[in-house]
Formats: structure tokens, sequence, C-alpha cells
């Protein structure tokens, strides 16, 4: 179905051809092969959209991936980067994108999961869409455990440093 028949829901009449559809004016012989070379023009420009459409259809399809966790499986949380500076102190840009691993709970719905946190993370809901979950495939490197600061009320911190490099 084209996007104008869609939208509006009756066939489009181009300026070439502005008759009812279904209607047919016979008109001479040349402007007739001049019509129907636009109109066959068209078909063949629809054609190809439809092609071009099922094949960038065909390509996100197959990038596309349903994730589904288990009961018990063990996922790591995709964490943002002003959340992320907030738990360790450190820079936007340095600051890993996944932390845990965490322990799935109970599935919440059909695209979201509870997970168990630990106490340093009590203050975050712990229910969470599985855009930000991600399967952990068992290796010591990858485990990240946010590390412990102080936020007082005024949700400020102090950034310490951890070693000095150099002196002048």
């Amino acid at each position: 179905m084209a996007p104008y028949e869609a939208s509006y829901g009756r066939k489009c009449r181009f300026t070439i051809c502005w008759k009812e559809v279904g209607e047919r004016k016979i008109l001479d012989p040349t402007t007739m092969s001049w019509i129907e070379e636009a109109n066959e023009k068209v078909k063949l420009v629809h054609q190809r959209i439809q092609a071009a459409q099922s094949r960038q259809k065909s390509y996100a399809d197959n990038r596309r991936k349903d994730l589904e966790f288990v009961v018990g499986d063990l996922v790591f949380l995709k964490i943002t980067p002003l959340k992320a500076s907030l738990l360790s102190g450190k820079g936007k840009k340095l600051q890993p994108r996944f932390v845990g691993s965490y322990k799935v709970i109970q599935r919440v719905g059909n695209v979201a999961y509870k997970l168990e946190l630990p106490l340093s993370l009590s203050g975050i809901y712990n229910v969470f869409h599985v855009s930000m979950l991600k399967k952990y495939h068992p290796d010591p490197s990858h485990v990240l455990q946010p590390e412990s600061i102080e936020i007082d009320e005024t949700l400020t911190y102090e950034e310490k440093p951890v070693k000095l490099l150099d002196r002048k």
C-alpha cells in the first residue's frame, strides 16, 4: 500500500491523470502512450521502493535480537554516565558502561526484570528494562563493582586521588 493511500484512505491522483479512480477517458493515441509510459514508470518506482524497504527490513531483522533471561541468570546492568559518575567519582568518558553481575530475581511483564542489587545501590529501583541488561558470561575480568563513596545531603561528593603519578 502506498504511503498516501495509507494516510488518506484513497488512491493518489497524479498530476498526469486528474480523473477519478476507475474513470477512463479516451484521448488521442499520442497522449495515451505518454500517460501509459508515466503510469509504468510510477509502477516501476513503487516496486523498487518496496524492494528497498524489504531489503532494509531484512538487514534490521538480522541485527535485532530478542533478549530473555531466566530467574537466576547473572546480568550486567547498563548505567548512564551521570549515575556512573555519582557511583565512582570518575569522569563520564572513563566510566564503564556496564556494572555488576547481578542476579535476576523475577520477570516483570514481557520486557522488564527485577534484579538483586547490593546495599550500596539500595537507592535505585530494582526493576529494569531488558535494553538496560546484558547477559553475563562468566569471566573474572568482567566483574566491575561500583566504588563506595559518601554522598552528603546536598548530593555532592569529594573526589580523592587514588595515586600520585608524578611530582614537580
